[in-house]
């Protein structure tokens, strides 16, 4: 049987996922026409799985996210009218699959973007409550349309034009690591999130990053807004808690059983206390710092993000 790919071309970004990867760019074989992998200088199979399933590969420094996948933007050589964005820990389901390769084509010139719903796996059960079913983000939109928006954590992509819209149909995100390399990488994201509050508090932000002047809202947006208007208004500690309150009982996180009470724990209430705790002592670095511009200096040096 043939299968007729679509004008579209997936990046995928990875350090060590040779769990993960075969299952990737097997989702995307029936949609992208083309699959590149931006990898970290893996150890492991991950190269060799994605060359063996015909995905081209690149090696590049990693220092962030959001610098890894724009320098994709910028060098890889995608001549499809789409790109699509996906993790190595993610796929498409079938749904999603024959929802893109019907609607995807159809698309008007006004369109630029296409927002998808993620499904969260979490020790093998569908995470449905806690508001993680309503999660959507853009994952698909036309070349030269979109950017990576350079933050240190919840790198996102922006359209320079056009009009977004919203699949109905869901991908997974599905980690098979470890729990122990699951706490290892959600530490590496504390880290990262809490340097990100503290250029929030030091450093200006360009008008556009502003969450008042945006003109697309959708649960991306929402979320940054709680996280960086409402969030920090909470004192001391108290945020984790009301945060793990409010996902696992005002929006029923109890009802994904186990599996979700040990989710909605260590990620709303474990890694955010986290992240308070890392504010905490990287604030304290700064605090001998008297000038504005040198403590935006250290930051920079801790986070490696060019400041504006």
């Amino acid at each position: 049987m043939i299968i007729m790919s679509l004008d579209l071309t997936a990046i995928i970004l990875t350090f060590n996922e040779e769990i993960h990867i075969e299952r990737c760019i097997r989702s995307l074989k029936p949609v992208a026409q083309q699959v590149f992998l931006v990898d970290s200088y893996s150890t492991d199979r991950t190269i060799e799985i994605a060359q063996s399933l015909g995905a081209k590969v690149w090696q590049h420094e990693f220092i962030n996210q959001a610098k890894q996948f724009q320098w994709a933007l910028d060098t890889l050589p995608v001549e499809t009218e789409w790109i699509m964005r996906l993790d190595a820990d993610e796929y498409l389901l079938p749904e999603l699959v024959d929802e893109i390769k019907g609607r995807l084509p159809m698309l008007t010139p006004d369109v630029s973007g296409v927002y998808l719903r993620c499904r969260e796996i979490f020790l093998e059960r569908w995470i449905k409550y806690g508001g993680r079913n309503s999660w959507r983000v853009l994952r698909i939109w036309r070349n030269n349309r979109g950017v990576m928006k350079e933050r240190w954590m919840d790198e996102y992509i922006t359209l320079i034009s056009g009009n977004a819209i919203t699949f109905k149909h869901t991908f997974c995100n599905h980690n098979l690591k470890s729990i122990g390399l699951w706490i290892n990488k959600h530490n590496s994201y504390a880290t990262r999130e809490a340097l990100e509050m503290l250029m929030r508090k030091y450093c200006p932000r360009d008008k556009e990053d502003d969450l008042f002047y945006t003109k697309r809202v959708n649960s991306a947006i929402l979320k940054r807004f709680i996280k960086e208007k409402l969030y920090p208004s909470v004192p001391g500690f108290w945020g984790p808690c009301i945060y793990f309150f409010y996902r696992y009982v005002i929006r029923l996180g109890f009802l994904d059983g186990k599996e979700g009470l040990a989710y909605h724990f260590l990620q709303g209430f474990w890694y955010r206390f986290l992240v308070e705790v890392k504010v905490l002592e990287f604030d304290r670095m700064l605090q001998g710092l008297k000038k504005q511009n040198e403590r935006v200096a250290k930051i920079k040096e801790l986070s490696a993000l060019t400041l504006k």
